[in-house]
């Protein structure tokens, strides 16, 4: 069986392992090597294959035989292939992998002009993939001609592709510039697949822009170097259906709704059924707090919990293909969409009023559930992407979630 595998320096949150498995059959590693180690681990010649991520790309240049004509373009390769020589073969699939992210995404940029934020290694795959579509672009940078204190003489751009590392896991919630001064943008891409919305790309959402995150163009490079590892070919067929896999297994569920609606038991349900983590954001809030929620407010103000449990919403909007069960009162607190959408498909759980339990809960207690109701509706469906009806068979409920979410 073939030997191949991820070289980088930290690869922990990579989705490489999980995309490849899935392509071909051969034994697929993550080769976390140290700078002073690279030479070493490269001259043993001990894959078949590799794909190269940062800091490598670059690095690698001088230990290969033979480079693609894009390699050679672009001065940067992220796949190497040991030939039956033993002789090392250098390609870029990320120029490839960008092509596909377009077509598939259906944004152009032929005749555009288009900001790329970055100058790195992915920076220049991207550039030449929009200028061989009849892109017109401009490179911003933290310093240089064109920079993120003059970006505002660029106002008028169509199309902005993020190639920065800002927003990505784990410092999500952070965006390299606000969307608002480009008046003519069309579309925004972020080449960041975790999360799967970065903040960039919500901000691009809320505006009604064309958006696309990085996953297609991750599987699709990998695709194309599976490719080269096994001289074989995959189609598209192939390609769509593996990105929609892949996007399955990072994606969470999220249910919102009222106190006592059924969002815990669903959750376990879902949980079972497609074998996934359950997260109830009120466990992760009694962890906080050291006790439980109702002996939580017999001394504290609702505002002081809301700050708890908006904390505790973004630790598991962070994590990746997870069920999250939240709190009846998320939605009052409008901060808490951005990290429950950013991984998230959000579902609004509907029971009606009189079949809702008040036990244990204390803002059920001692509230009008018709008023708490009245002041929630336009949230609960501000937040949610579709809503499911929870007032007869629990497991019909469950059924009409994943019809949802397929």
């Amino acid at each position: 069986m073939l030997k191949c595998g991820l070289l980088g320096e930290h690869l922990k949150h990579s989705f490489s392992p999980e995309i490849h498995k899935r392509l071909a059959s051969y034994e697929y590693s993550l080769f976390e090597v140290e700078k002073e180690n690279l030479s070493a681990f490269l001259s043993a010649r001990r894959f078949d294959g590799l794909n190269v991520t940062i800091p490598y790309k670059k690095a690698v240049l001088p230990y290969l035989d033979n480079l693609s004509d894009v390699a050679k373009r672009l001065g940067s390769v992220n796949t190497v292939v040991k030939a039956a020589d033993g002789s090392l073969y250098g390609d870029n699939t990320d120029y490839y992998g960008f092509l596909e992210l377009l077509k598939y995404n259906d944004i152009s940029v032929s005749g555009k002009k288009v900001l790329i934020l970055g100058s790195g290694g992915a920076s220049v795959s991207v550039l030449a993939a929009i200028e061989d579509m009849g892109g017109r672009c401009v490179v911003i940078s933290r310093s240089g001609e064109n920079n993120y204190c003059n970006i505002e003489k660029h106002s008028d751009a169509d199309v902005i592709v993020n190639t920065t590392p800002v927003g990505m896991y784990p410092e999500n919630g952070k965006t390299p510039l606000d969307l608002k001064i480009f008046k003519r943008l069309e579309s925004v891409i972020d080449i960041i697949y975790n999360p799967l919305k970065t903040k960039l790309l919500l901000e691009a959402e809320s505006l009604g822009l064309k958006t696309a995150n990085g996953l297609y163009m991750l599987v699709a490079q990998a695709a194309r170097s599976s490719e080269l590892f096994t001289n074989s070919k995959i189609d598209n067929k192939k390609l769509h259906a593996v990105y929609k896999e892949v996007l399955k297994l990072k994606q969470n569920i999220v249910l919102v709704g009222m106190p006592g609606c059924g969002k815990t038991s669903l959750a376990n349900i879902l949980g079972q059924r497609l074998n996934m983590a359950v997260v109830d954001t009120d466990c992760l809030i009694e962890e906080k707090i050291k006790t439980t929620i109702p002996e939580y407010f017999k001394t504290h103000t609702e505002e002081q919990f809301r700050s708890i449990e908006s904390e505790a919403i973004a630790e598991a909007g962070k994590m990746s293909g997870v069920i999250i069960s939240t709190g009846g009162g998320c939605v009052t607190t409008l901060k808490n969409y951005e990290p429950l959408h950013q991984n998230g498909t959000i579902v609004w759980i509907k029971r009606d009023l009189n079949n809702l339990p008040k036990d244990n809960r204390p803002l059920s207690q001692k509230t009008d559930m018709a008023e708490m109701f009245r002041k929630r509706e336009p949230l609960y469906k501000s937040f949610a992407d579709f809503s499911v009806e929870n007032n007869a068979d629990i497991q019909t409920a469950a059924e009409k979630i994943l019809e949802g979410i397929s």
